[in-house]
């Protein structure tokens, strides 16, 4: 006989993915409404701004001290999830169903540029410092990098928001129009309905991922995996509706939408979550942990390395697609089986 209390978490769960396609829903509504790259963006900052929250609340709601390496292990999570998940899906399906698929480079460059830079400053050089033993920053290097990942990601949004915004709109226009002309963008009314609505969407996100979070480790530790894997599981939910966005974008030759998602949210994840926690570390003087370990440290350098390499062509196919979600793969196997 089946446990009230695991009834009630089924529940919970399929509440949270209709949860999660109404958000996607609204997104769609919002972002066709005021366009290119526009559209990703409010998605990217609407769901990092929720990841940010939920992971600032677990650390300010943890008295035990467990916490401390909440934020490096949601966001690696987050980041490879992207990277090698979703776009790595994103070029499965689009490969697969139109061959080859076009996308502006220079705002792939400048994506991933910004990126490496961002990811290595935060989750690799903390192990390389010499002021705090461990894979810590101390307090005043903390804030420099949080300051640095701040100007960093605010001046990736300024070029694709200003100055370059034509490197992060469609290569094939043509592809783009045709899937769109028939559709009569939403009026004010409506678009300003959708913006609330995601946002509560978005919210019912974090709310309930965070009330599942005691039965997600309670799973995990039956597993006897570690405790690493309850950031992965958090960062696949409340990345659920980028990465559905994105897939859909892909199935509709619409590939460049797909990377400003993703690339952007990657970003996003990182320029927005480590000036937070530096923020929170300086008025409730918690530890925190950045540095990932070297395993963790190669599987990033190898991913970042791989679509650096499948991005110089301004084209893609289903082979890079396949690597990507190989890494997926290897990541989420070694992160169960270290």
């Amino acid at each position: 006989m089946v446990e009230p209390s695991a009834i009630f978490s089924i529940a919970m769960g399929a509440t949270l993915i209709a949860v999660v396609l109404a958000a996607v829903h609204h997104a769609e509504v919002v972002a066709h409404k005021v366009g290119e790259p526009f559209g990703t963006l409010i998605l990217a900052l609407a769901i990092t701004v929720i990841e940010v929250s939920l992971i600032v609340s677990i650390m300010l709601s943890d008295k035990t001290g467990g916490s401390a390496m909440l934020a490096r292990d949601t966001v690696f999570a987050a980041i490879m999830i992207l990277l090698t998940g979703i776009i790595g899906i994103c070029l499965l399906v689009g490969g697969y169903r139109f061959k080859e698929q076009l996308f502006v480079k220079q705002g792939v460059s400048a994506s991933l540029i910004a990126l490496t830079a961002i990811t290595i400053l935060t989750l690799v050089l903390p192990n390389y410092t010499t002021t705090e033993s461990g894979p810590s920053y101390a307090n005043n290097q903390l804030i420099f990098i949080a300051i640095m990942s701040l100007v960093l990601y605010l001046g990736f949004v300024g070029v694709q928001a200003g100055r370059h915004r034509d490197y992060f709109l469609p290569e094939d226009k043509s592809s783009a129009e045709s899937e769109d002309e028939h559709a009569v963008p939403p009026n004010t009314l409506t678009t300003i309905l959708s913006l609330v609505f995601l946002i509560i969407a978005l919210t019912s996100v974090v709310l309930l991922s965070k009330k599942l979070s005691p039965d997600i480790e309670s799973f995990v530790f039956e597993l006897g995996a570690p405790k690493s894997l309850v950031g992965i599981i958090i960062a696949t939910v409340i990345l659920l509706p980028e990465g559905l966005a994105a897939l859909r974008a892909a199935r509709n030759n619409r590939l460049q939408t797909s990377l400003n998602l993703a690339l952007g949210s990657a970003l996003a994840s990182i320029g927005l979550t480590i000036p937070a926690v530096a923020i929170v570390t300086q008025l409730t003087d918690m530890e925190v942990i950045l540095g990932i370990d070297a395993k963790s440290t190669l599987l990033l350098v190898t991913s970042l390395f791989t679509i650096s390499i499948a991005f110089s062509a301004g084209r893609t196919n289903i082979l890079q697609g396949i690597v990507l979600l190989v890494l997926f793969a290897t990541y989420l196997f070694t992160t169960v089986i270290p």
